[in-house]
């Protein structure tokens, strides 16, 4: 029950994120924090009442955990903000070539319950016969993984409950003042660009440059989450991009493109920002995919050549005590490998998903063949198997640039004529799940390792997590596509800036570069190198110095979205680098609560005013900024007298 709610609700987060920027922080501390209060609140009721059989332990924390976790992510992997969403019309119609009916499928809420519960469980399966290799023999670290259980095992102790107790309560009062904050700010949205949230905060210029404090809670939450360097990085990619490059790309209007193209063209200006863009995210995407997959054949060739003393970059090489398991060691060795999940389970419930989802799919996407799906299906166990190897070592899941490729490699056999663009963004989808779904399954695996949690309730709790999250997301999707008709224009509230770039993607795949306005391909070209350039120098000029050197892939987000969510993350950055300056301790144990309360209360926010749109219930006042002249002709012609 706890997790059904906490699904539901980060549900709604996730959603919200995936449609207004695609910028997801972890919520794992969320997760495990409301999961912690939720049932601790319910235990205590028992107890008084003389009912309580059974404590409530850290076991069952991780239990709830993965089951959330399972769930929102399925907000993601379902590809509602991106390739899922960037079927239908409304992102089409945004460009003038492939919106024909082959390459269109408008979302409705049967089919994508369908699509998800045939995609979303065989990651689960080709990951389970290697998680003893992942975890014991190889002991990968699992940054997150071993973080969440950490934290998750310092709340059962009386020490960490009595923190836990205040982060709750710390967590309790900026979600009220979020959520009140998001209510206050509705009064006053009741045409295009009113509110607070189109606040000219640096001057109109600046705010038709997208430029401005749109006064998020979500985004300055966001902010305190993510690491300075990924906050400072989105500002500096929004400073070049709309300070610097788009008003100079401006000014050949008629030159390098038509003056004539509408504003969301993408022979136009906006081809620039989209392609560009992705130019930076496949460039950085490629890079991390060549250098993770690297470590991950180095790492298993020496694993190889010496079985018994594994060599690799996540074991204590200098420790002597590192070769002698330690009492705890053998313990969580012990009960991870009592539940087994037999080896015939595994591979039975991969083929079988594989044959369901190769009879029905094409139904579904019907130029998604079914020897297309067959081909993704034999590939598919061994790119799990890197994208989960990877995350272990870098913490870094490659769900997305593996979705990429596949929109590449299936776009571009399908062809133009024969629905390229709707079958490379639906393989896009099939393999995004699995490799996405294998890396969260090992990371799980971790976190019930080190929480002495059971293997086969870790299995079944996300096998519970996904089918909660097929039925859940699709549902929430539904309520914002319903509530919000302009939902996936430019410029609106949710404008879905990743399945225009997922689309983008497809149709490059597809008919190559010959949409491209002048002189993009060389600008193209230029990004991709120099993204390629800017890791290759962060990964050679060590720890201490690479946290100064921005990422590509965050500096690409803003080329298309505009700036003011970047300005919204570098106030949560500012906040969270002066609260650390003033107290550390203090800063560290509670900056993630009123963080998670800020985004939490935000998100929340979403599902009143969805059913305020839908029940056709609008704003009462309009807000708006303009310039001195403007009103001067606004009030000559209210009070022509």
């Amino acid at each position: 029950m706890v997790g059904l709610v906490l699904s539901v609700l980060f549900s709604f987060i996730v959603m919200k994120l995936n449609l207004t920027t695609g910028i997801i922080p972890s919520l794992n501390v969320s997760a495990g924090l409301l999961g912690f209060f939720f049932v601790k609140t319910w235990t205590k009721f028992l107890e008084k009442t003389g009912w309580l059989r059974q404590p409530f332990t850290r076991q069952e924390n991780t239990v709830i955990q993965t089951c959330v976790v399972a769930s929102s992510g399925i907000s993601f992997s379902g590809g509602f903000g991106s390739y899922l969403f960037g079927m239908s019309e409304v992102i089409a119609k945004q460009s003038t070539d492939f919106n024909d009916a082959q390459n269109v499928k408008n979302p409705q809420i049967a089919w994508m319950i369908g699509f998800l519960f045939v995609v979303s469980f065989i990651g689960l399966f080709s990951v389970v016969p290697l998680r003893k290799i992942m975890v014991i023999d190889f002991k990968l670290i699992y940054p997150s993984g071993t973080a969440t259980a950490h934290l998750i095992n310092s709340f059962h102790t009386p020490q960490g409950a009595k923190i836990a107790k205040k982060q709750v309560k710390t967590l309790g009062k900026f979600f009220s003042f979020s959520f009140l904050w998001g209510f206050f700010q509705w009064f006053f949205t009741a045409g295009d660009n009113c509110g607070f949230e189109s606040f000219p905060t640096f001057g109109l210029k600046a705010f038709q440059n997208r430029f401005y404090f749109d006064f998020s809670a979500t985004y300055v939450g966001v902010g305190m989450i993510c690491p300075h360097i990924i906050n400072v990085s989105v500002l500096l990619g929004s400073i070049l991009s709309w300070g610097i490059m788009w008003p100079l790309i401006g000014d050949k209007a008629g030159v390098w493109y038509s003056a004539s193209l509408s504003s969301s063209s993408l022979h136009g200006l906006q081809g620039y920002r989209v392609f560009i863009s992705i130019a930076m995210i496949l460039g950085d995407g490629l890079y991390n995919f060549v250098k993770v997959l690297s470590r991950t054949f180095i790492g298993l060739s020496r694993e190889i050549r010496d079985k018994r003393n594994a060599v690799l970059p996540v074991a204590d090489r200098n420790s002597p005590a590192s070769t002698v398991p330690s009492y705890d060691d053998e313990r969580r060795t012990k009960l991870f490998l009592k539940d087994q999940i037999p080896l015939w389970l595994a591979v039975g419930g991969y083929v079988t998903i594989a044959i369901i989802s190769i009879i029905t799919l094409p139904h579904i996407f019907h130029p998604l063949k079914w020897y297309y799906i067959l081909v993704l299906y034999i590939f598919a166990p061994i790119l799990a198997f890197c994208n989960a190897y990877g995350c272990g070592l870098t913490d870094w899941s490659l769900a997305s640039t593996y979705g990429k490729l596949a929109i590449f490699i299936i776009g571009a056999w399908a062809g133009a004529s024969h629905g390229g663009v709707l079958a490379g963004l639906a393989a896009c989808g099939v393999m995004m799940n699995i490799v996405s779904t294998a890396s969260d399954l090992s990371q799980d695996f971790k976190t019930g390792y080190l929480t002495l949690a059971s293997p086969r309730s870790m299995f079944i709790s996300q096998v519970i997590g996904t089918a909660m999250g097929c039925v859940i997301s699709p549902c929430v999707f539904w309520i914002f596509y319903k509530a919000f008709p302009d939902m996936g224009q430019q410029g609106t509230q949710y404008p879905a800036p990743n399945a225009v770039v997922y689309r983008s993607m497809a149709m490059l795949g597809v008919e190559g570069f010959s949409s491209l306005p002048d002189h993009c391909l060389q600008l193209c070209y230029g990004f991709f190198a120099i993204s390629i350039f800017i890791n290759a120098i962060r990964d050679s000029v060590g720890k201490k110095w690479a946290k100064y050197i921005p990422l590509p892939m965050a500096m690409a987000i803003p080329f298309y979205l505009g700036s003011y969510f970047a300005i919204d993350m570098f106030v949560g950055t500012v906040i969270i680098f002066v609260w650390q300056k003033l107290n550390k301790a203090k800063a560290d144990t509670f900056g993630p609560a009123v963080a998670s309360g800020l985004i939490c209360g935000d998100g929340i926010w979403t599902l009143p005013s969805s059913v305020l749109a839908m029940a056709k219930v609008n704003p009462p006042i309009c807000m708006k900024f303009l310039s001195r002249a403007t009103n001067i002709k606004v009030d000559a012609f209210l009070n022509p007298s």
